[in-house]
């Protein structure tokens, strides 16, 4: 091998065994009268291409075995003889160790033994583009990836599975890439099911050939009970030459005969998993164009056949899925003996289920159908954009989810942890600001000493912990407003702590009026604010201009804990899910921008939705703020 073919080898050695093992044997030739790979001591390529070998887990394992003698020579020999590069090899091994442990905290356990690993770990993310990302997929998604880069130097494959042209659009498919980004996941190829429509389609020919799949013009509601009682089709014995005919002419040309049928595996008729009776592997759909094929195909397969055919030729090793297809998998296998394909090992994990809430695409979809919520990305929706749009950080989401671990124990849990994990990342770096709600605020009157004849203007920092959070301009003036609620709450003489500015006496006040319209304060800065029991919010009313807001707080979209399969949506859905508020804020509250995190004084988190400059012309300039649940409440 020359110079330039070693070079690049560095990065081509991370690969899984079946793509490096040329690489391997060519390396075992290069070596047969070689000591190093490039001269005649351990240089930079030596050392690049045995560090990438030895963090090959694969590749270490089949060099041990000593079947290329020359390449298990040097490694040895470098291995032995060169102790200086055994401390770029801990820090590595200590670093991934450290990944692990940082993953399985809080009761998490990554400690899988995934089948054959050695041979080289391939998982894969096989979302259907007929939605926005869940959750539920954000779990799938992170776990094939830590499988597949973190916890193994394998490979992650995003497939999406477009088999359903009816539920697809070009939306969903940019929006699932986009999420996946955006949560830090990079898949090393990205493929989809529609890729392979003529492979699959060889597929369900050679299985109609060899007597393992038939065509079927049963009715669907007949086709369904003859499943669940266990009653073979009529058709189940057609001859091998008229399924082929109804597969490869009719329903491929989406004719009057070819829409009538299905294609059915040969499995089972009465199995007492119900999920191998005669399962659907093809079906026809002319009604709606395929996104990415067009008009091409009439008939399309079903997921059940897709994803064992394709996983396999793809070269994945490992597929990870949800305990919801835990019944399937010996579906799943028969495929692959059947059409003896190379194996893929499964591991089922327990899918996130949470407190009134469901993960149902199909559920979802109507919401957003009905008008029930704004959109997908609704900040009642348990989608990965909703969530964020709520004021969840993606480092919070990755770290809850990747916490919770692959186990396969199935539970519900509330969202009070969720949204905790979340505060731990935000408190420390939200700016602190001030908002008083528009209805009835109370003009409060400064007298004493110490108050400013004309406004003034301080430099604090906006978060009290947190210098690098910044400074912002507070205005001090002799008028404030106040909120209703607090006023209420005053008796005449009583002192209270103004925050961010020091204690006064409440004068003039008239408790027992309805509406509080006004009262003073005799400012107090000597008083400690320790010994008052009030500390309350403020805003100066001159000297700044005050910032209009919408404060919204939102609630569960549905009223019961747990929605059984049995349970009509539409009658636990929460008639009242959104409140709105108007407010004042503070004047530096006018530079933040969409997608800022702060914290209001007295009130909690939110995420900015909307900043005044995230208006068209035209359009009333104001704040638009979503009130972030802290896991105080467990509010979604």
């Amino acid at each position: 091998m020359k110079l330039d073919e070693l070079k690049p080898l560095e990065a081509l050695l991370t690969a899984d065994f079946r793509q490096i093992e040329p690489r391997l044997q060519a390396l075992d030739k290069h070596l047969i009268l070689r000591t190093y790979l490039d001269g005649y001591t351990l240089g930079d390529i030596d050392t690049k291409i045995w560090l990438a070998l030895r963090g090959n887990r694969a590749a270490v394992s089949f060099i041990k075995r000593g079947s290329l003698a020359n390449l298990a020579r040097w490694f040895n020999y470098i291995e032995e003889n060169h102790p200086e590069i055994q401390a770029e090899v801990k820090a590595k091994d200590a670093a991934a160790k450290a990944k692990v442990a940082a993953a399985s905290k809080a009761g998490a356990s990554y400690a899988l033994a995934l089948q054959n690993a050695d041979q080289g770990v391939v998982t894969r993310f096989l979302p259907e583009p007929s939605g926005y990302l869940h959750i539920g997929h954000a779990k799938a998604a992170l776990l094939s990836d830590y499988f597949a880069h973190q916890a193994y130097k394998g490979q992650l494959r995003l497939r999406l599975d477009d088999t359903n042209p009816s539920k697809e659009k070009q939306e969903y498919q940019d929006a699932i890439i986009e999420d996946l980004a955006l949560m830090g996941i990079k898949p090393d190829t990205v493929t989809y099911t529609s890729d392979y429509f003529d492979y699959l389609y060889d597929m369900c020919v050679r299985m109609i050939k060899e007597g393992h799949a038939y065509a079927d013009d049963t009715d669907q509601e007949t086709m369904r009970d003859e499943r669940w009682n266990g009653i073979a089709s009529a058709r189940r014995d057609r001859s091998i030459e008229e399924n082929l005919r109804i597969f490869t002419e009719e329903m491929k040309n989406g004719t009057e005969e070819g829409l009538k049928n299905c294609i059915r595996a040969k499995l089972s008729v009465d199995n007492p998993n119900k999920a191998l009776r005669d399962p659907v592997i093809y079906r026809c759909n002319i009604e709606t164009p395929h996104h990415r094929t067009g008009t091409k195909w009439k008939m399309y397969p079903m997921y059940d056949f897709a994803c064992p055919v394709v996983d396999s030729h793809e070269g994945v090793t490992h597929a990870l899925r949800s305990t919801e297809y835990t019944d399937r998998n010996p579906q799943y296998q028969w495929f692959i003996d059947t059409l003896k394909l190379r194996q893929v090992y499964m591991w089922d994990f327990a899918r996130m289920n949470f407190i009134r809430t469901f993960l149902s695409k199909r559920k979802l979809a109507k919401l957003v159908d009905t008008g029930k919520v704004w959109g997908w990305d609704d900040p009642r929706m348990p989608t990965i954009r909703g969530v964020r749009r709520r004021g969840m950080g993606i480092p919070a989401l990755r770290d809850f989810i990747l916490k919770q671990g692959p186990s396969r124990n199935v539970v519900t849990m509330d969202w009070t942890n969720f949204w905790a994990s979340n505060k731990k990342e935000i408190d420390p770096i939200a700016p602190r600001h001030t908002a008083i709600a528009k209805k009835d605020a109370v003009k409060v009157i400064v007298k004493g000493a110490d108050a400013p004849a004309e406004p003034v203007k301080q430099e604090k920092p906006k978060h009290p912990k947190n210098k690098e959070v910044g400074t912002k301009q507070v205005t001090f003036a002799n008028e404030l407003i106040m909120d209703q609620a607090d006023a209420k709450s005053f008796k005449d003489g009583e002192e209270i702590t103004i925050m961010g500015w020091g204690n006064g006496f409440v004068r003039n006040i008239d408790s027992s009026a309805e509406v509080i319209p006004t009262f003073e304060i005799d400012l107090n800065l000597a008083g400690d604010v320790k010994t008052t029991e009030k500390k309350v919010t403020w805003l100066a009313s001159k000297g700044q201009t005050l910032v209009p807001a919408e404060l919204w707080d939102f609630d569960y979209l549905i009223t019961k804990d747990v929605l059984q399969e049995e349970d009509n949506m539409e009658d636990f859905l929460n008639p009242v899910t959104e409140t709105m508020e108007e407010a004042w804020c503070d004047e530096a509250s006018a530079t933040l921008k969409k997608d800022d995190i702060i914290q209001l004084e007295r009130r909690g988190y939110y995420r900015v939705d909307k900043g005044l400059n995230d208006w068209k012309e035209g359009e009333e300039k104001k704040l638009v703020l979503f009130c972030i649940p802290t896991g105080k409440t467990g509010s979604k």
